[in-house]
């Protein structure tokens, strides 16, 4: 089964547990410093939305918002929880041009080969609109390949500013180191990235 397939197959199986394990996850420390870059009541894609925890904060702070996700069950739970309708999306299908003001991928494209990573990143800049940001988060490490049923690129600071720096057209503006907040998971680190559109791709 190809990597894709299988992956979302994870998520299909397993979406209930999933939203339960990441529904109260405490992200305001990234979060913010995403939003503190946007215009305020500016446009988000939430890209890889999940539970759609995110997405409904960005929504109750007055933000205008989209959200995807490429399995289906986890659309129909975030559609429920958010109010909104969550779309089912491959990552490669995004086609937009300068429509957001940022994009939020927490925890999502990390499951993208390396050289499908660089192809979405570049999707994902020519959908800001100029000086619009990104956010994505990868585990941290070199590895890449399977590990419990899903395919990961992890990524370390390095790895994380090359990748962006690779995206014609955008600049990384911040890279941190965080803990798992997720319970029992504190040892688990987070390589996050916001990333900005400088001009148009």
């Amino acid at each position: 089964m190809p990597i894709k397939e299988e992956t979302l197959c994870y998520y299909e199986r397993n979406a209930e547990n999933f939203v339960k394990g990441t529904i109260n996850a405490d992200m305001e420390f990234n979060r913010e410093k995403f939003i503190q870059r946007l215009p305020e009541h500016g446009s988000i894609l939430d890209f890889g939305c999940g539970s759609g925890r995110d997405a409904r904060v960005f929504l109750d702070l007055g933000y205008k918002v989209e959200a995807v996700d490429g399995c289906q069950q986890l659309c129909e739970m975030a559609s429920v929880y958010t109010g909104i309708s969550v779309r089912k999306m491959d990552f490669l299908e995004l086609n937009e041009r300068e429509k957001y003001d940022g994009i939020w991928a927490c925890a999502s494209i990390l499951h993208l080969p390396y050289e499908e990573l660089r192809a979405v990143l570049a999707k994902m800049a020519a959908a800001l609109k100029e000086n619009g940001v990104i956010y994505v988060s990868f585990k941290y490490g070199e590895f890449e390949g399977w590990r419990n049923g899903r395919y990961f690129t992890d990524m370390t600071e390095d790895g994380a500013r090359r990748l962006v720096e690779e995206c014609r057209g955008m600049s990384v503006e911040e890279i941190w180191v965080t803990a798992d907040v997720r319970e029992g998971r504190g040892d688990e680190r987070w390589v996050n990235m916001v990333g900005r559109k400088n001009r148009s791709v």
